[in-house]
């Protein structure tokens, strides 16, 4: 059995629960960068395509299977993995904890206003806890360096143990990992839209749709200038496929 999917890529392993205990047992005695990444169908075929955004999936300290695409890929090959872990429940599940532990959360990302208004959001909610919403950049592919400079400013001055940016997939994990010396005892995760569907903004799918793996589709009927992101789960099942043909070719005949 492969321990790679694709030979490529670690599959997590991890119960949902087993996620959340890693987390909090890191942010209890932190100690350097710890970087979480969302695997999806969609970023692991951008990930095949770029090798800088493959390295960082490799060198992050925890991945979670954010795509149902993933776990029916696995069952198809065979491979052992985890619990599905959507990264916008455990960034909810990270707020519940950063109000409990009265932790200090900052959000990044996202359109104007957007994350200062779910910091001010969370606030009330709980109370005991920091919570500090910026965009931060307004073109993370071309910052200028007013923005940077700034943002980094912000970071010194919360020291966040949790930052959740919003910048989309692979810039904000890339982003991470290029700027992870800002971050110390800091767990830094990328969630996409996240920001959208925990503020109301976008209305997230009902449970049913979710379970079913059609989230991507929903997604797409509000936002139809997505279909050429979705090309990619096309691509994503020809991988697939391909490897289950190559893995029933190398099986020994008896």
């Amino acid at each position: 059995m492969k321990p790679l999917l694709f030979g490529e890529f670690p599959l997590p392993k991890a119960s949902k629960k087993e996620v959340l205990e890693k987390i909090i047992k890191y942010i209890s005695k932190p100690r350097g960068f710890f970087h979480i990444v969302s695997l999806n169908p969609e970023n692991i075929v951008v990930a095949l395509e770029n090798k800088t955004f493959k390295r960082v999936i490799r060198k992050a300290s925890l991945g979670i299977i954010d795509g149902s695409g993933i776990e029916r890929a696995a069952q198809m090959l065979h491979l052992t993995a985890g619990e599905r872990y959507p990264g916008v429940d455990l960034m909810n599940h990270l707020i519940s904890h950063a109000g409990r532990m009265r932790l200090r959360v900052l959000l990044i990302g996202g359109p104007a206003k957007l994350a200062d208004s779910l910091a001010k959001c969370y606030s009330r909610s709980y109370p005991k806890a920091t919570f500090i919403g910026v965009q931060g950049i307004k073109n993370v592919k071309n910052p200028t360096a007013h923005e940077l400079q700034e943002l980094y400013r912000i970071v010194r001055a919360t020291k966040p143990q949790i930052t959740f940016t919003a910048f989309g997939s692979p810039t904000q994990e890339i982003w991470f990992e290029k700027h992870k010396r800002w971050f110390p005892k800091c767990v830094c995760m990328g969630v996409g839209g996240a920001f959208d569907y925990l503020s109301g903004a976008i209305q997230r799918p009902n449970k049913l749709i979710r379970s079913m793996g059609f989230e991507w589709l929903a997604r797409l009927i509000r936002q139809p200038w997505r279909w050429r992101r979705q090309l990619r789960l096309i691509k994503f099942m020809y991988f697939v496929i391909k490897q289950k043909v190559h893995d029933t070719l190398e099986i020994p005949h008896t």
